[in-house]
């Protein structure tokens, strides 16, 4: 049997496909037309049908032990069942592979078809996958038949065809060149360089496979060429094919002229082995062309070091996140603008808006904003390319009268875009900075290759061959430190359209020094009176640069992920004024998050994502998360301030009293500061307790840990011994002297002084009566901060929170989510913890008329909740407070609570998420302070 000739390239391949699939786009009659489809066919790999293949040979069924003819049979190659269009494909292929068991082993076909002129359905008998795909779709489905241009078919190792395997494979390759001693550069370089090539084999930059077959064919099985021969291989695609020695081997004849500096520079050549070798060839049998941006990004933290990783505050978001941040910033309003594009001025006109738009991340790392801005900027085009051509087409059929339709018209519309002239939008309109020079280039190589991919999807939407190769464009991708650098010298801010990006996450404490400079010298630079940034978490610079850089023209907008720290307690009463005195207003906000990261290992964190710009840009639009893992609710917003509520742009300060005066004052209690020697353990109890005299001033005592887990601890509380009693007691006289010791060696002087009265706490807020009391310090977690109601006799430490004069009225505003909101709000955070200082969370809270009709639905609910409580006498309230245990009645009391309580904030309204009830909060904070 004769074998076709050496094929022809790849992209001509392609292009000869897109013409076949545009002359049989309709086709219907298998009769008549199947022989002619199938010649034209095979046809577009070179193949001349006569010399291998026959239509309808007679071969044996096996289900029926009956002859049957099969449609067209190249033994060994290819075996088609056509049919008749509409009808069933999947019946077609169980006839096909009825045929197979009567052959002989050396004619079985690896390629089985079903294809109905419209669809085709090819199933591989290697890997017993199906793929089904449309004619429409062929120009990009040619390496499913592999074997018809004569190469040897690709395999892969899994179902999966790009996961982070091949990313640990790289990895791996990575970390032998690091040990072999290769420099750091060149070997980043080098593994930029090796990305693309595997990316280029699988999305038709050159023939498929050619760089797999390169390595296995032109590098010898111990590794010792890989080096000299990658390098050979990194200087033929720097250079043009008419530049090229005419000596070149055929395994490197083919490849694409890349060029726009990717392979520009030498390299130094690495000493490389067998298994570096192999790890490549395992590699190049994944499928590349399917990957996801946010594989890059997972590339590289595999290769860092987990040191660095804390460091640099690597995380690397979600393709959901940045569609998260984009949408509302500039997508949702291009793909409206899009949709009323209804001329072909108009769309053209929104062609060249999509052409003069920039893009600018910041703190890009790998690139992830930028590739997937990039390849949504580029679906847009190519959308507005379809609606062109189609417009043109319908015009063109209209002037002819309407003689011309179906295919002749689209084809007029088809003639009308050159798409070399009308695809305008390109990677350099895309300026990133990032601090390290390996994400720098990986960010670079992803534009190329996105670029690429935008390209096939506009070849195929258009039916033409379009790529750009040599490249001629490349993203501006700075290196160097973003806080540091003038964006100015980036992009000057008149000429940016969007600001984009997911700054480092590292917080307040972790900061190093010159992280620390950073910051300072971000905010130096806004010149404005008062700031206090030594709270600030890292990504805090980001948006002291970003409002510098707003200040030297309003042009841009901008979007940023951050913790969700810098929209509470300290850091938004930093931000929000220092924002508002420089004229930026918030256009949309995502409220508190989970993040989720493509890098493994990355830490829990929960992100918000604040779009701003100079001035008030019309209505907001706001997205809460009844569920932080979920879907975000939208809804719109008259104005959003710092906390990213629907609420005026205001920032409550600390205060000494509540804002109603009539209600009590809040305080810590007691500190002991006792080395120890007041505090009574269980371990001592029974010792206390059998001297009769420091057993008449044994007073329960609770701390936060207390009162959430039910521990017991006891302290001596003598604020009434007499000094007789505290002479007679053995007990007592040990314990001051220890108390008296451990003040005298302290290093602050307040404690020392206070060595002469060792009998006392050195802090006394001890409640004359009963009080409510909440612990400082409470789980993020939890839906509600615990409170509980005590005596006088139950002493309090300095880790609760103290109310005297306690009724169920102010237990229940308390114990509501109105409150714990506030809290972790206004008065911030600690990690992930709740932190109930009381100048900012009590005396600023906004809350119900305690003498207002209100008044006697929130006590009832208030009982109703401690009723809840009692159903589980042996339950801590760490327990019933577990928000995935929290009893079903607890959680019906604390809704009845609730509802009264936000009845109180804003009389009937009804809250349907956590940002319903901050907008009602601050518009009564508001009222009660205007």
């Amino acid at each position: 049997m004769s074998t076709p000739a050496v094929p022809p390239r790849y992209e001509e391949n392609r292009a000869h496909a897109r013409r076949f699939a545009e002359a049989w786009a309709g086709e219907r009659r298998e009769r008549a037309e199947k022989d002619t489809f199938w010649n034209e066919f095979l046809a577009v790999f070179g193949v001349e049908r006569r010399q291998v293949a026959r239509f309808e040979p007679v071969a044996q069924r096996y289900s029926t032990g009956r002859h049957g003819f099969i449609d067209v049979f190249w033994p060994g190659r290819l075996l088609v069942e056509h049919k008749a269009a509409g009808k069933d494909l999947d019946q077609a292929m169980e006839q096909a592979k009825d045929y197979l068991p009567g052959m002989a082993a050396e004619d079985v076909p690896p390629v089985l078809v079903a294809c109905d002129f419209s669809e085709f359905v090819v199933h591989d008998l290697d890997t017993g996958t199906d793929e089904r795909f449309p004619l429409s779709e062929l120009p990009n489905k040619l390496e499913v038949f592999g074997l018809l241009d004569g190469r040897d078919r690709r395999r892969y190792d899994s179902d999966e065809d790009v996961n982070l395997a091949a990313t640990e494979l790289l990895a791996g390759f990575h970390d032998a060149l690091r040990e072999m001693g290769y420099p750091d550069h060149h070997r980043r370089v080098l593994l930029t360089r090796v990305l693309f090539c595997l990316f280029a084999d699988d999305a038709g930059v050159w023939p498929m496979g050619l760089f797999e077959d390169f390595l296995r064919l032109r590098t010898r099985p111990d590794g010792s060429d890989l080096g000299p021969q990658l390098a050979q291989l990194f200087q033929v695609l720097d250079t043009a094919p008419a530049q090229r020695s005419p000596h070149l081997p055929d395994e490197l004849r083919d490849f694409t002229y890349i060029n726009g500096g990717l392979f520009e520079e030498t390299l130094r050549i690495s000493d490389c082995d067998a298994a570096m070798r192999d790890a490549l060839l395992r590699c190049s049998r994944f499928n590349w062309s399917v990957i996801s941006p946010a594989i890059f990004g997972s590339m590289f933290q595999h290769v860092m070091a987990p040191a660095e990783r804390r460091v640099l505050g690597a995380h690397y978001t979600s393709e959901v996140n940045i569609l998260r941040t984009i949408r509302p910033l500039f997508l949702d309003g291009l793909e409206q603008e899009l949709d009323r594009a209804d001329s072909v001025p108009k769309l053209r006109a929104f062609r060249d808006r999509l052409a003069e738009l920039t893009f600018f991340d910041p703190a890009c790392g790998c690139g992830n904003f930028l590739v997937i801005a990039y390849r949504e900027i580029r679906r847009l085009e190519t959308q507005c390319l379809i609606k062109l051509r189609e417009t043109e087409a319908r015009i063109a059929a209209n002037r002819g009268g309407g003689a011309r339709r179906g295919r002749s018209a689209a084809g007029a519309g088809q003639l009308a875009v050159d798409v070399t002239l009308e695809s305008k939008v390109g990677v350099g309109q895309f300026y990133g900075i990032e601090v390290e020079e390996f994400p720098c280039r990986i960010a670079e190589t992803a534009m190329h290759l996105t670029d690429h991919l935008a390209n096939r999807d506009l070849s195929s939407a258009l039916g033409i061959y379009y790529a750009r190769f040599p490249i001629g464009d490349t993203a501006v991708i700075h290196h160097g430190n973003a806080v540091s650098t003038d964006w100015e010298d980036v992009i000057p801010a008149a000429d940016c359209s969007y600001v984009l990006g997911n700054p480092p996450f590292v917080g307040m404490a972790w900061m190093s020094a010159s992280q620390q400079q950073d910051r300072t010298s971000a905010f130096a630079a806004l010149r404005y009176p008062g700031t206090r940034t030594g709270r600030l978490d890292y990504v805090a610079a980001w948006y002291a640069k970003a409002v510098t850089y707003l200040d030297a023209s309003p042009s841009p907008q901008v979007a940023f992920v951050s913790t969700n720290s810098i929209t509470q307690g300290e850091q938004a009463r930093t931000l929000g004024p220092l924002m508002r005195a420089h004229g930026i207003h918030i256009d949309f906000a995502h409220r508190t998050f989970d993040w989720t990261s493509e890098a493994r290992g990355a830490a829990h964190v929960h992100v918000v994502i604040i779009g701003f710009s100079a001035g008030q840009r019309g209505e907001c639009r706001l997205f809460d998360y009844p569920d932080i893992k979920g879907e975000p609710i939208e809804h719109k917003a008259k104005t959003i301030n710092i906390y990213l509520a629907d609420a005026p742009e205001i920032v409550p300060p600390k205060r000494d009293r509540p804002l109603i005066a009539a209600l009590p004052e809040a305080s810590k209690g007691s500190q002991p500061t006792d080395g120890g020697n007041l505090i009574v353990g269980p371990e001592d109890h029974a010792e206390i307790l059998a001297d009769p005299i420091a057993a008449k001033y044994l007073r329960p005592y609770r701390q936060s840990r207390e009162m959430l887990h039910g521990k017991d601890r006891w302290c001596l509380w003598l604020t009434e011994a007499t000094p007789a009693d505290l002479r007679g007691s053995t007990v007592l006289k040990t314990r001051l002297q220890g108390v008296r010791d451990a003040r005298l060696k302290s290093p602050t002087a307040s404690v020392r002084d206070r060595a002469d009265t060792p009998s006392l706490f050195t802090q006394v807020r001890q409640p004359v009566g009963d009080y409510v009391a909440m612990p400082e310090a409470s789980s993020g977690n939890r839906r509600y901060i615990p409170a509980m109601l005590y005596g006088p006799d139950t002493i309090a430490g300095n880790k609760l929170i103290c109310w005297p004069g306690a009724d169920l009225w102010l237990f229940g505003v308390l114990s509501s989510r109105c409150y714990t909101l506030w809290v972790g709000t206004v008065a911030g955070k600690i990690k992930s913890d709740y932190s109930m200082a009381p100048d900012l969370a009590w005396c600023t809270f906004p809350t119900p008329d305690p003498d207002g009709p209100s008044r006697s639905k929130i006590t009832k609910a208030a009982r109703g909740v401690l009723d809840a409580r009692a159903d589980h006498p042996g339950a801590t309230l760490a327990e019933l407070y577990d928000p995935i245990a929290m009893p079903p009645s607890l959680v019906r009391a604390h809704r009845d609570l609730d509802r009264a309580v936000e009845n109180g904030v804003a009389a009937g309204r009804r809250f349907a998420t956590d940002g319903d009830r901050l907008s009602a909060l601050f518009q009564r904070y508001q009222d009660m302070t205007a």
